[in-house]
């Protein structure tokens, strides 16, 4: 942490990162040497510098000239949910094939892990990632499908990091919720992706748009990723676990050694990061993880037990009534804290399971933010200008300017303790808040219609609240009369909560706590509020 001078105006506690990062005991999780490495026995790393990528065009195009300048001894690892080997990343058609193949032909490693299920109804996108490894094998890389999850279980995490031992001041780790597949290459004007994912509700269009963000970190917190994926990595290597048969286990691709490790890359900004991570409890165990790790979960909660003025989060599936709870408690702590929530208007899957069971929990944790925070709680989803809903897939919380996150993780249960996730919480090493502010400002901007800089109204978290209210309210008015007017900008629309009935309530609750949102935590901590 760094040292106060003599002449440096006092700091709250509140304005340190360890007022907002967990410790190395409170992650929970003594197996892993993620945090062993830090300097004073801290628990995240500082010197970072995190620029937030919001949606997958901005993403994409920080991307390309990353790996492009890939060169021999360089190293990339690359954790993806779902990869496609051809997907477009950019206006001239570069697909990150491309500048895989380009990278080991000058030299460099390549090392990728891919999710692969082994209890799974979906198959619309999951064979890419067997094409992509299969691919990435034959041109010299290495590449392995993980099957070491639970029953409907996925490993969700999305990074990609970049090492340059001759260049370590330009090492790079990308984290968040982009994975590169169909729909995610969209902008701040939500036309869509032409490159589509069609299993999606057909109410998006035939197009669909697409809300995301994801991280772009330089610095020490680079080698954090890079451990993470050598963890997974590892424990590969030594035992292809796996609830595969023993016939199969015998033939078994084993995972090729990965290069020795580099020191942390040199610092880079004024950022603290520390990685949050979710790992179920699963028999055969982690290595890493024995009882699994749930550092996503007690890093929300830990933020949440501070928040005191403005909460601000966007997530794909706010639909987990135990996951709720931890804002509502907050919301019923603090009575002036207000809460801003971002979510889609619509499951992605437009089917009756799917519908039915989302809606019954959804309500439920809707249900529970609104009788804990009254007319403090906001909730809304996004629509472009065709009118056309905006599918919300990121994952993202800001906690009074102060603490941000970003990740893969959902706020569910099964984010919080069943798949594998990542997460990057980002804390200011200053007194004055920079990243989690700036992200709140540049997301509210987009969802206003503006331009990142015209955000005067909005530097007040309080009447910011407002002014995205005011402007959901008017889009909502402009429909009701009929659209005869011209169309107030912005995305934003207040968000309705669903109204299922009492029989679909009856057997859907159980499917989703079963099937949709199961609990990965060990035994003795399921059916408490513990994490």
């Amino acid at each position: 942490m760094l040292e106060e001078s003599a002449t440096a105006a006092p700091r709250s506690r509140a304005d340190l990162p360890a007022h907002w990062l967990l410790t190395a005991a409170e992650r929970g999780n003594p197996a892993t040497r993620l945090d062993e490495r830090h300097p004073g026995g801290i628990a995240w790393s500082t010197g970072n510098s995190v620029r937030p990528l919001v949606d997958g065009t901005e993403y994409f195009d920080r991307l390309v000239p990353a790996l492009r300048d890939v060169g021999a001894g360089d190293r990339i690892f690359f954790s993806a949910w779902i990869g496609t080997w051809g997907k477009p990343l950019d206006a001239e058609g570069t697909t990150l094939g491309e500048l895989l193949l380009r990278a080991l032909r000058r030299g460099a490693s390549v090392h990728a892990l891919f999710w692969w299920p082994f209890l799974t109804l979906r198959r619309d996108l999951v064979p890419d990632n067997r094409r992509f490894a299969t691919a990435l094998r034959r041109h010299g890389g290495a590449a392995l499908l993980d099957q070491r999850v639970r029953p409907i279980g996925c490993h969700h995490q999305k990074f990609l990091v970049v090492r340059r031992p001759e260049r370590p001041d330009t090492d790079v780790a990308f984290l968040g919720g982009i994975d590169p597949c169909a729909s995610r290459r969209d902008d701040h004007e939500h036309h869509g992706d032409p490159d589509v994912q069609t299993s999606i509700d057909d109410r998006y269009g035939a197009r669909p748009a697409w809300h995301d963000a994801h991280l772009e970190v330089r610095g020490p917190a680079v080698q954090d990723v890079e451990h993470c994926f050598r963890e997974r990595w590892a424990d590969a290597t030594a035992s292809r676990r796996g609830p595969i048969s023993r016939t199969r286990r015998l033939f078994a691709r084993r995972a090729d050694p990965l290069p020795d490790r580099l020191p942390p890359p040199p610092r880079s900004g004024e950022q603290a990061v520390q990685l949050l991570r979710t790992y179920p409890a699963k028999r055969p165990r982690y290595p890493f993880a024995p009882d699994g790790e749930r550092s996503v979960a007690r890093g929300y909660a830990k933020a949440l037990r501070h928040a005191r003025r403005l909460v601000h989060v966007e997530d794909q599936f706010l639909w987990s009534p135990v996951v709720a709870e931890a804002f509502a408690a907050a919301l019923r702590r603090e009575p002036r804290l207000r809460l801003v929530a971002v979510v889609p208007h619509r499951p992605e899957k437009g089917g009756v399971v799917e519908t039915a069971t989302n809606d019954v929990a959804h309500r439920e944790a809707l249900d529970l933010l609104h009788a804990a925070g009254g007319d403090r709680v906001d909730v809304h989803d996004l629509e472009n200008t065709a009118g056309l809903p905006i599918y919300l897939h990121s994952k993202v919380c800001v906690v009074d300017d102060r603490w941000a996150a970003v990740g893969s993780a959902n706020l569910n249960r099964r984010s919080w303790a069943y798949d594998s996730e990542l997460t990057a919480a980002v804390v200011d090493e200053g007194a004055d808040p920079g990243f989690a502010r700036d992200l709140r400002l540049r997301l509210w901007s987009e969802h206003l219609g503006r331009s990142p800089g015209d955000t005067a109204d909005l530097a007040d978290p309080v009447r910011g609240a407002d002014v995205l209210r005011e402007s959901a309210a008017a889009l909502d008015r402009w429909h009701a009369q009929g659209r005869a007017t011209a169309r107030p900008p912005g995305h934003l629309r207040a968000h309705a909560r669903p109204d299922p009935s009492p029989l679909t309530r009856l057997w859907a609750r159980p499917a989703q706590r079963l099937l949709m949102d199961p609990d990965g935590r060990p035994t003795q901590l399921r059916r408490t509020k513990r994490w």
